[in-house]
């Protein structure tokens, strides 16, 4: 999951914490919310501290060797 995904998440789980005031029979779309929220909050974290550092690991190592030619 990226980040852009855990902040949809947490939008939508908001969405539904506070704003939607409909009820559905057996689904209570509140704790539906603030599941999606922490998800999305778990997400981003995971995303920022395990798997950003792993990325950013495998730069562009660029080797140049000179090689002077022997003198006469």
């Amino acid at each position: 999951m990226g980040i852009g995904v855990g902040i949809f998440l947490a939008a939508i789980g908001a969405i539904l914490a506070f704003a939607v005031q409909d009820n559905i029979s057996d689904v209570d779309l509140t704790a539906v919310g603030y599941i999606l929220m922490v998800a999305g909050v778990v997400g981003v974290l995971l995303e920022l501290l395990l798997f950003a550092p792993r990325r950013r690991a495998g730069g562009v190592v660029e080797e140049r060797r000179v090689y002077d030619e022997p003198r006469r």
